[in-house]
């Protein structure tokens, strides 16, 4: 008698596995182009940079003395704040039992790396957000460096304009902030708008090919120069209600613009006091190998004049 499915069920396994481990798809980094990576901090938990400010000229005449002003100064500080980890295990049974467990683990710390790096990216750009003063206008040289967008139609509410870019570039112009390294960080829906109000080309200015080759994946998208902007967006972006001490914006989100000419020009710094790294060890009892990932950062505005929020609707479009 010959065998078939009918009387040959014990030798029919049930399911089969790909060689292929599907993992999760994530969109690209910032790269650390973004951020002031501060190397002088070695040790302790708080450190202070002493920061400088700008002399005002007097006008002379004979025999009459100047008078003597002191220079403004002041510090910021950067503090490490953030302590971040991961932990799991495989146990033995697993490893007698299971098929491609090597490269499960593999993948599993992968991941646990990869969901550290979308953390400190998000505390970056709230950071952003929280170092400038919700519901004011933080005003600088008589412009204001937080817009909320107050359009308010049956078809669109609080969503960006054009004016909004024209806008923020005054301040920065007003603010000394250097032509070169300008970059606004939208949420994709604010490029949905755009995509609206503007044809976008799919031509990249020479500074944003220099971003793209520093870090960014398929997924940060570089839209467009606009006004001197280097646009690009992010799904990682504070969301919440925010207020320019004007306008309220319930749901919205704060689109970042900032200077990234130089570390002098850098709003947000950063330190990492411990990298990633994962560490494992033999559990004899319960005959498991466990495994820890940890890190340590922080972050601290070290100037706010060559930062711009504005705030629109993280749904609208």
């Amino acid at each position: 008698m010959s065998q078939n499915r009918a009387n040959s069920t014990a030798f029919i396994e049930a399911e089969q596995y790909s060689a292929f481990i599907l993992r999760n798809l994530h969109d690209g980094m910032l790269p650390g182009i973004m951020y002031r990576n501060v190397s002088d901090f070695g040790s302790g938990t708080t450190l202070n940079i002493k920061t400088v400010g700008s002399v005002t000229i007097q006008d002379g005449a004979e025999e009459v003395p100047f008078n003597y002003s002191p220079i403004e100064s002041g510090t910021v500080t950067l503090t490490i704040t953030d302590y971040v980890g991961d932990a799991w295990y495989v146990s033995d049974d697993l490893r007698e039992d299971g098929a491609q467990v090597e490269a499960l683990m593999a993948a599993r710390s992968s991941e646990s790396t990869r969901a550290i790096q979308e953390t400190f990216e998000t505390r970056f750009l709230k950071k952003c957000n929280t170092a400038q003063t919700d519901a004011n206008a933080n005003t600088i040289n008589g412009f204001p460096h937080r817009i909320a967008s107050a359009v308010a139609t049956v078809s669109s509410e609080n969503t960006i304009l054009l004016d909004h870019f024209i806008k923020m570039k005054l301040a920065f112009d007003k603010a000394n902030v250097p032509m070169a390294g300008r970059i606004a960080i939208v949420d994709p829906v604010v490029s949905s708008t755009l995509d609206r109000l503007v044809t976008v080309t799919s031509t990249v200015t020479p500074f944003g090919q220099k971003i793209l080759e520093n870090g960014f994946d398929r997924d940060h998208q570089f839209l467009m120069n606009l006004y001197g902007w280097n646009i690009i967006t992010s799904n990682r972006l504070d969301k919440g209600t925010f207020s320019d001490g004007t306008t309220s914006v319930t749901g919205g989100v704060a689109n970042v613009f900032m200077s990234v000419a130089d570390d002098n020009t850098k709003p947000i710094m950063a330190a990492w006091r411990r990298m990633p790294k994962v560490e494992g060890e033999r559990n004899k009892d319960l005959r498991r190998d466990e495994f820890v990932t940890s890190s340590r950062w922080g972050f601290g505005a070290q100037r706010v004049d060559t930062l711009g929020i504005v705030i629109t609707s993280a749904t609208k479009v």
